[in-house]
């Protein structure tokens, strides 16, 4: 008995400490990201105001703005999902109820992951031989197809696991009533998997709005307004690199100003992402 006791008392002791130690890291992590938060409001809402979107960059020593770098952030963003995200359902449809069991599959799941933890700077390497180098110049065509490179894993990866997610009883209720895979996928599995499918996408915008590496080798900058696709255009991670790195004081209050925008950008995507997953759960 006084041996059970001991052994009883050793245990309760390992599990305090390992929840004692679980309990700090998460709140070390926690603090560390409420700091960068409260330094990133406290230094970039100095520099928040209309002329943020209503004016250009501007050359050091002069006031304006970052309409530009934010138009043209969207522009390359949209364009990038716009191309990236049909792709991705049509691979992730394929691997979820065409390829489940296939070796062919397999496969595929395995690229898709390489290319989920591939570092951007990879995905603009590849697209500047691929695009930049032929084209001779840089241009926002090759800036959307980088960032659409980097779409598309993340939503193979969420469509297919949203897909395995439906019940195979819809899918088997729905053949029996003599509807093709075709119809069944797109009537039943689709609309079931909605929500999850549409939290994939805002995760993968998310993901490439803030990329800059891809960027710097395709798009490059321009300091000047732009809505021509074939040449460099402005991109909000760029100019934040660009201008935090720079010795002017101006340049660097538009950079705290444009990382401010692109996290609360971020986070209203994070939390959107999030509402959808939780109204898809309750459902």
């Amino acid at each position: 008995m006084a041996l059970d006791i001991a052994k009883y008392r050793r245990r309760r002791l390992r599990s305090t400490i390992t929840v004692g130690l679980c309990w700090a890291a998460s709140a070390l992590g926690l603090t560390i990201l409420a700091v960068i938060l409260a330094t990133l409001v406290y230094k970039g809402i100095a520099g928040l105001g209309p002329k943020v979107f209503t004016e250009m960059t501007p050359p050091p020593g002069s006031d304006g703005g970052l309409l530009n770098a934010i138009a043209g952030s969207l522009v390359m963003t949209i364009a990038g999902v716009f191309v990236g995200t049909p792709i991705g359902i049509l691979a992730g449809t394929y691997l979820a109820e065409y390829g489940r069991y296939s070796k062919v599959s397999s496969v595929i799941r395995f690229i898709n992951d390489i290319l989920l933890s591939a570092p951007s700077i990879v995905t603009g390497l590849f697209v500047y031989e691929l695009l930049v180098r032929p084209m001779g110049h840089f241009s926002a065509f090759a800036g959307a197809a980088a960032l659409a490179v980097l779409v598309i894993p993340t939503v193979v990866r969420t469509t297919e696991n949203m897909l395995l997610l439906v019940p195979n009883q819809l899918r088997e209720a729905s053949s029996a009533l003599g509807l093709p895979q075709s119809l069944v996928i797109r009537k039943v599995a689709y609309k079931a998997a909605r929500a999850g499918m549409i939290t994939g996408v805002l995760l993968a915008v998310a993901r490439v709005s803030g990329e800059t590496a891809p960027l710097l080798f395709t798009a490059l900058n321009n300091q000047f307004w732009s809505t021509n696709l074939n040449a460099p255009m402005a991109s909000l991670p760029v100019v934040i690199f660009q201008y935090a790195l720079s010795p002017y004081e101006d340049w660097q209050r538009l950079a705290w100003t444009g990382a401010l925008l692109i996290t609360a950008a971020v986070l209203t995507l994070s939390i959107a992402a999030r509402w959808l997953s939780s109204s898809r759960t309750q459902q």
